[in-house]
């Protein structure tokens, strides 16, 4: 399994037959699905000796820009159903289907130097608050979140995806960032989670789907997303039930 250490070259589809060796198969995804999509991509070469899975991960809306301007991808798993019309309105993807759900949790540094409890603390003019930027999933989430509370939060940087945002809050830049609950629990021990009840109000849906030209082993990663194997590994990554009351796969 490797990263993408460019966007050039040609499409990962599949191979001329009798070129097994060389399969490959290249995922552009949301960056709050690191951990969870790298584990799946494990087993699946596991499960597929011969098969590579490549990664692109990112902020959704940029992800979905490189896709509609060419870049080479046989999958994208995106963030929100906004990020995902991007690419099925240019015609470059098939029919997605939601795999996952996420929430955002307010994190701060374990010692939370500016006493954070709640989200109308993030208000206050004194504590230094990171957001992602709003054309990003998380971004338009919190905003979503902040009108449920009618809170006008001024954050001090505006990020491009919800790694940065929870980055600012690992070195201690920021006193409070607005990301979402699998991150927390990615950071266990170097950030604090605090749940706040207007987050279920900005709940985000993670569709995927193949895109243009892919090939089976591509719908082969998809079937193994949406299977009860990806299901289990989403939710101990922290992702909730694909449709309220229902578990993935």
């Amino acid at each position: 399994m490797a990263g993408l250490s460019g966007l050039g070259g040609c499409g990962a589809g599949e191979p001329a037959a009798g070129d097994a060796d060389a399969r490959e198969v290249t995922v552009f995804a949301a960056a709050s699905l690191t951990g969870a999509f790298t584990e799946l991509g494990e087993a699946f070469e596991a499960a597929h000796p011969g098969t590579t899975v490549r990664f692109n991960f990112g902020s959704s809306a940029t992800l979905a820009q490189q896709i509609v301007q060419g870049a080479p991808a046989d999958v994208f798993a995106a963030a929100s159903p906004a990020t995902m019309k991007t690419v099925t309105d240019a015609t470059a993807a098939g029919s997605p289907t939601t795999f996952a759900r996420n929430r955002l949790r307010i994190a701060v540094p374990p010692d939370n130097p500016a006493r954070v409890d709640e989200l109308k603390d993030l208000a206050d003019p004194k504590v230094k608050v990171a957001l992602c930027a709003e054309q990003v999933p998380c971004g338009a989430a919190a905003v979503k979140a902040l009108e449920a509370a009618r809170l006008k939060v001024t954050p001090v940087t505006l990020e491009q995806d919800v790694k940065a945002t929870l980055t600012k809050v690992q070195l201690g830049e920021v006193d409070a960032a607005l990301v979402y609950e699998t991150d927390v629990i990615a950071a266990a021990g170097k950030v604090t989670g605090i749940a706040f009840p207007e987050a279920d109000l900005a709940v985000n849906d993670y569709p995927i789907a193949t895109l243009a030209g892919a090939g089976d082993a591509a719908r082969r990663f998809v079937d193994l997303v949406l299977s009860r194997q990806g299901g289990d590994v989403l939710a101990e990554a922290g992702f909730g039930s694909r449709e309220p009351g229902r578990e993935p796969g």
